[in-house]
């Protein structure tokens, strides 16, 4: 495909207002980020149910509880798996194309949220093995959403709209953490009014009811909805243009593409009269040779580290709200309820943090996200944490206070808003933006897949942590641990780190993908000729 030619596809998608198809794309897009975060954090609801069902001791003054090491697999296992299919599907993204692999995704997504509520046997032992079977296979199927997704929308989007559309995209994610405790609240409300239960000191037997089995299950698989509802729409997606045109060196396809989806129409104003091949310097080098660590290699390691150290603080805030809520005192003692009434408590608790504070962050960034930049939008958000969680951290016992529980649940959720108006939604939207068309699924893949190694050690090593120092005041099974102050406080030096590697990252707001990627460098002349052409709407 001749140099001119590709330009003429790449200013269109630049310049093209707008569209229809553009909110489209959100929607089909960021219902898989509604499935995603649904399933993955749907299962910290659960997990105080299912240790009362499975784990009880006869004669405890406690209620049963999972022990450590079925604890730390039943969180963590679906981020083990996201991992690597963020590093598997953003390689295939690049080698098959964002379409090729699109579908694959969401039919892992559906099959392993049906198959993670059946999770066949009665036995403790069976349950929780196939339980982090199907979780590990569901978190694959959502690992690979993450760069095709990102990929797909920042291909699409024109140049002055991308960042709110990429990051409205991961917005829906908000909407899946507050479906997650809604669904919680509805299914645990039902069973409450037809099961009545005592509470545990009064009942350790009959607190949990034969049929809350069902409840968990019917929470985790209904997961599988709103990715079915989807998949017709987003198999009949194209390819992006870009793809074709930059990868693929398809022109043709890539004109057609856009006409499927796009209302634009390019009106050629003077012939080229000598046309470039596209296989230029620039398109040889590989991913990690010398040439690509020397443009973008302090990217990656800004995009990386970033996330990496985000989600640390993230998913140990996110997947044990209701230990921290317990630690307060906000919610009542285990004993004192029964086990359906603990669940509707837990996700009472988390659906009202998610309402007031991280639904709202994710929406101020997709509106302020092309106006204040991604560069600022993350210092301000790394800032915020650190100071929200050092508030939290250093007068720990003050809010520890019955009188002082609505302060701290303020503060708690402000820690929520400003990571997602912050760095959980730029560390998202930056890899999608800066990284050469053929490595870009894949560096949005190992940029997040690094995240996802931050969840892990936030899921695991909060679960641990987090316990009281006073080995007499531990969940049975888990060794003394450093306490919830000295933990908030690791979080928010945690979050300093991330503030200042976000200096790594470049600014991309209000230019295009290729301009930032430096994807025509090389092609004989520095300076890019200006395109002949005439982009109607």
């Amino acid at each position: 495909m001749a140099k001119d030619e590709q330009l003429q596809v790449l200013s269109m998608l630049d310049a093209a207002k707008t569209q229809f198809y553009h909110f489209t794309a959100v929607v089909i897009s960021g219902m898989g980020f509604f499935t995603d975060s649904y399933d993955l954090f749907c299962i910290s609801l659960v997990t105080k149910l299912l240790g009362r069902i499975y784990y009880h001791v006869e004669g405890s003054a406690k209620p049963g509880s999972l022990p450590p090491n079925v604890a730390a697999a039943v969180n963590g296992v679906a981020l083990c798996g996201t991992l690597a299919g963020q590093l598997f599907f953003g390689w295939l993204g690049d080698k098959l194309g964002r379409k090729g692999a699109y579908g694959i995704t969401l039919m892992l997504m559906v099959g392993c949220s049906i198959g993670s509520g059946l999770s066949f046997g009665s036995s403790p032992t069976s349950v929780i093995a196939t339980l982090c079977f199907f979780r590990f296979w569901l978190g694959f199927g959502i690992g690979g959403d993450y760069p095709l997704s990102a990929t797909i929308m920042s291909e699409y989007a024109n140049k002055k709209t991308r960042g709110a559309f990429i990051a409205a995209v991961f917005a829906m994610q908000g909407f899946g953490i507050l479906a997650g405790g809604m669904v919680a609240i509805v299914v645990s409300s039902i069973f409450r009014a037809v099961y009545h239960a005592d509470p545990y000191s009064v009942d350790p037997i009959g607190s949990t009811v034969p049929q809350a089995d069902y409840v968990w299950r019917i929470i985790l698989m209904f997961g599988a909805v709103p990715a079915a509802l989807t998949f017709y729409s987003r198999m009949k997606m194209p390819e992006t243009p870009r793809y074709t045109a930059l990868v693929a060196n398809d022109q043709n396809k890539a004109r057609q593409d856009m006409a499927k989806v796009l209302n634009v129409e390019m009106k050629e104003q003077q012939e080229v009269a000598h046309a470039q091949p596209q296989n230029n310097r620039s398109s040889k080098f590989a991913l990690f040779s010398k040439k690509f660590l020397k443009r973008h290699g302090l990217h990656l390691l800004g995009t990386a580290s970033t996330w990496f150290l985000l989600d640390i603080a993230y998913y140990s805030q996110n997947l044990f709200q209701k230990d921290i809520f317990s630690a307060v005192g906000w919610l009542p003692s285990a004993s004192s309820m029964s086990a359906l009434d603990e669940l509707y408590k837990i996700a009472r608790a988390q659906t009202l943090i998610a309402l007031c504070g991280t639904v709202p962050g994710y929406w101020v960034t997709v509106f302020l996200i092309d106006h204040i930049g991604r560069f600022a939008i993350q210092l301000i958000g790394f800032f915020f944490m650190t100071a929200f969680m050092f508030l939290l951290a250093i007068p720990y016992h003050h809010w520890t206070r019955p009188e002082n529980n609505i302060g701290f649940i303020v503060i708690y959720g402000l820690t929520f808003f400003f990571a997602n108006f912050g760095p959980n939604s730029t560390t998202f939207v930056v890899p999608a933006e800066i990284f050469p068309a053929r490595f870009r699924s894949t560096c949005h893949g190992i940029s997040a897949a690094a995240g996802k190694a931050g969840a892990i050690i936030g899921a695991f090593g909060f679960l641990y942590a987090s316990q009281n120092q006073d080995k007499s005041k531990t969940d049975a099974g888990y060794p003394p641990g450093i306490g919830m102050r000295n933990s908030l406080i690791v979080l928010g030096v945690i979050s300093i780190l991330g503030f200042f590697f976000t200096f790594l990252v470049p600014e991309s707001k209000g230019k295009s993908l290729e301009e930032m990627s430096r994807e025509n460098e090389d092609e004989g002349d520095d300076q890019v000729q200006p395109n002949r052409i005439e982009v109607t709407v």
